[in-house]
């Protein structure tokens, strides 16, 4: 009973008129003109509502099926991936040497956004491959990338990640997969894998396993783990498919949601192998695959909430309960639609000022990635790596959050099945807690990011808001954007004075405040889009717009996630500022 549609106009709001991308000096670029992007994403949108959300509570209702050996999607999903790869989406932003169409990795972003509100489990098994694909264009050799890429953009082939074991997830350098030279130069790959997105299915003739394991020398820990391109089958000398490696599935897991994608405990009983990247050096040939997935998964937390939304949003709309307090607004009718009470406003504008936040920081994330992957630029390359675990942490946590209130919209009937509410608050969860952990990206954040290159990116960051704000002080229209800012990019320094104040003589002050740090750093990341939203739509409100009530909405939700949420930022400093003496007063055998 849930329906989708792709929201076209605020995706052009934020490329033309907000990032401005045929103006950005990037490579690439100056090809993204409104017709085009419009084109693009409305023809992705028609896709998503006609193919891949009618498929969404099928997948979740039935799921995926181990028969054999052999896993079985859901009903509809083999002719929808059919159709995904005929129109070419798989291969949007891929290297055109590979039969890629090279578009940039923002509209990639823009594209995928649109998948994953339609139907995020189907989307999993192309963006897996994506993230595989950029491990092997990054690190493999000539021969790899020949042998396997061409196939995995087409999604002929599909990848996945190969990452957890039953003993150890986060902490990688306790995992036991070995893998085992052999005189040929491959590797006998043996351990079992657990939680393998995508790890078996039917959509493609071959999948293409990246893998972490131990290979002999490399000492203990991570500093000891390669990676290892280990295919489902043998690809021979002439790109045919060979013997099928010994590589087998123990079962699905049963889950809490994305019900339809397969979920995989992977057994590898001496599988070949081959290296990618260096010896003894897999993390870093793996991060490149992580720090994508880290940024998908962060879009899936603000995607799964709009789809939420819309439903909600429409359920307000129609559902009469109760009277509006200041008078009667359906006249004809026997109760006022939901939308007219105040709480039901609070809720909806929470989820709509969030989503629109957490777009613009994503789109302006990929834009980075562009400016560094088109240009070499570093400084672009520090600032998403600063960005990724607050995109990743913060926008699933609040996503997940915005999925339940549109659930709660809908009262009892949200609690049904038979309304699709539940599905957006299941397929949510799952965001916070793979492609590392929430309280793992917090401890990313404050450990290692800010420190990274002696803080400079950070400091960068502090300079770009200041900049901002300052862009606009003769505007007195802007003063709720930019006072607001201010004062939470103040308390984000703040915070971070604390930790170099306190977290050398001892760490726990600062990590028992991490958690708290990425949520005040994501408000200050969402206020300065909104800033910068709000001033492109005053900007098009002074040339003239014809679609004023587009812009001045813009404005008006702006200002709301301004007033409402940005005073959260003082509570998230007021937590940091206790330290570590609330959090560790207990002993462990005290709980």
């Amino acid at each position: 009973m849930t329906r989708y549609t792709a929201p076209v106009k605020d995706m052009q709001f934020l490329l033309q008129d907000v990032l401005k991308v045929t103006e950005a000096g990037i490579p690439g670029y100056e090809d993204l003109d409104a017709g085009f992007t419009a084109a693009v994403l409305e023809e992705a949108g028609k896709v998503a509502s006609d193919v891949l959300e009618p498929l969404n509570s099928v997948g979740d209702q039935i799921g995926c099926v181990l028969e054999n050996g052999v896993v079985r999607t859901p009903d509809g999903f083999k002719p929808a991936f059919a159709a995904m790869k005929e129109g070419g989406w798989t291969a949007l932003d891929c290297d055109p040497d590979y039969g890629g169409q090279g578009l940039p990795y923002v509209m990639g972003t823009a594209v995928g956004e649109i998948f994953v509100s339609a139907n995020m489990a189907f989307n999993m098994y192309q963006g897996l491959t994506h993230g595989a694909y950029s491990a092997i264009h990054a690190h493999g050799t000539a021969e790899q990338k020949a042998t396997y890429l061409p196939k995995m953009v087409s999604c002929d082939w599909t990848g996945t990640m190969n990452l957890t074991e039953p003993h150890c997830g986060t902490d990688l350098g306790l995992l036991r997969t070995k893998a085992e030279p052999q005189a040929d130069g491959s590797y006998k790959i043996t351990g079992q894998k657990i939680f393998i997105s995508a790890g078996e299915h039917d959509l493609a003739e071959n999948i293409i396993h990246l893998v972490l394991a131990k290979a002999p020398g490399g000492g203990e820990g991570t500093k000891g783990i390669s990676l290892f391109i280990v295919p489902k089958f043998m690809v021979n000398a002439d790109g045919s498919l060979g013997a099928r490696n010994p590589v087998s599935v123990g079962k699905i897991e049963d889950k809490m949601g994305i019900h339809g994608n397969a979920t995989c405990v992977l057994n590898y009983d001496g599988a070949t192998g081959f290296l990618l990247g260096e010896l003894h050096k897999g993390m870093r040939a793996m991060f490149t695959m992580m720090n994508e997935a880290r940024l998908g998964v962060g879009l899936q937390g603000y995607a799964v909430a709009e789809a939420a939304y819309q439903n909600a949003l429409d359920y307000a709309k129609d559902r009469l309960q109760g009277r509006d307090v200041t008078g009667v607004k359906n006249t004809t009718g026997p109760a006022d639609p939901l939308i007219v009470h105040p709480d039901i406003r609070r809720n909806l504008m929470d989820q709509k000022s969030f989503v629109e936040g957490a777009r613009a920081l994503t789109f302006w994330g990929a834009s980075l990635i562009d400016r560094h992957r088109r240009m070499d630029d570093a400084a672009a390359d520090g600032l998403i790596g600063l960005l990724t675990p607050v995109i990743k942490g913060f926008q699933t946590d609040k996503g997940f959050d915005m999925a339940v209130q549109a659930q709660q919209i809908y009262g009892g009937h949200g609690y049904i099945e038979e309304w699709g509410m539940s599905q957006f608050v299941r397929d949510a969860r799952i965001a916070m807690i793979y492609e590392g952990a929430n309280g793992v990206q917090a401890l990313d954040l404050v450990g290692r990011k800010l420190a990274t290159d002696g803080g400079k990116h950070v400091m960068a960051f502090f300079e770009m808001v200041k900049a901002e704000c300052k862009a606009h002080d003769s505007d007195d229209r802007m003063k709720p954007f930019t006072e607001a800012l201010k004062l939470a990019s103040k308390q984000m320094q703040q915070a971070g004075m604390f930790f170099m104040q306190n977290g050398m003589k001892n760490p726990n002050a600062a990590l028992a405040g991490s958690y708290d740090f990425m949520h005040l750093m994501g408000h200050v990341c969402l206020g300065l889009m909104w800033t910068r939203m709000a001033k492109a739509a005053l900007t098009a409100l002074d040339a003239g717009a014809a679609d004023k009530t587009f812009y001045e909405t813009k404005i008006a939700t702006g200002r709301y996630y301004m007033a409402r949420h940005m005073p959260a930022c003082a509570l998230h400093l007021a937590r940091i500022e206790t330290g570590a003496d609330p959090v560790m007063a207990l002993a462990a055998e005290a709980f």
